[in-house]
């Protein structure tokens, strides 16, 4: 299993990652954040071409550091300056209040402790900053949410822990974000892997 976890499995999720359907939400998403940026999940740094200069420094996330010595590649064309910290998401190693803006794109659906991670989230975001996310998650359809309840055991085991069946907008509310963005729904493909989540919400 260590192979797998370690160096299989962090090469088939950045394949999957690169799906070109997945570019258009980068493209409408990441040129949003502003300012000091923390990217939870960075992964290879897919995201990072698509920073603008409203945003002066990105710290990339991530526990895997094969996807980081990635990520390290891509940076170096960045023209934003971009450093790294391995590490997970319950534990953000960054003092409270130091970020403007949180990106996450198809990352909570993985987290193991989602609910601690977004206190973190809330702990290290300055007041009125801007946590912005894609994420798949439940559908509104009971009968897609009964095949992503069925799916999402076996899903967790050979997908790095993705959850088919977590609702983003409910965890970010109950983790005291407000969201004040939301747009969901079907991007191509099967209905219990495709319903989408994109907005902001913002730390109180």
């Amino acid at each position: 299993m260590g192979i797998y976890q370690d160096w299989v499995l962090p090469r088939l999720i950045d394949l999957v990652m690169r799906n070109r359907a997945l570019t258009a939400y980068r493209q409408r998403l990441v040129p949003k954040a502003e300012g000091r940026v923390l990217e939870i999940g960075v992964g290879s740094g897919l995201n990072l071409p698509f920073y603008s200069d409203r945003a002066s420094h990105i710290v990339g996330l991530d526990p895997s550091f094969e996807l980081l010595a990635m990520a390290r590649d891509v940076a170096k064309r960045s023209a934003v300056p971009v450093s790294f910290l391995n590490g997970s998401a319950e534990a953000i190693p960054l003092p409270d209040k130091s970020i403007d803006t949180v990106v996450t794109t198809w990352t909570l659906c993985s987290i193991p402790e989602v609910e601690r991670a977004l206190a973190e989230v809330r702990r290290i975001l300055r007041p009125g900053g801007a946590f912005l996310f894609v994420e798949h998650g439940l559908a509104p359809e009971p009968g897609v949410q009964r095949w992503q309840h069925r799916l999402t055991p076996a899903w967790m085991r050979v997908g790095g822990g993705c959850h088919l069946d977590r609702a983003p907008d409910r965890l970010l509310a109950s983790a005291g974000l407000h969201v004040t963005d939301l747009e969901t729904g079907y991007m191509n493909g099967p209905r219990p892997m495709t319903f989408m989540y994109e907005g902001r919400a913002r730390s109180r």
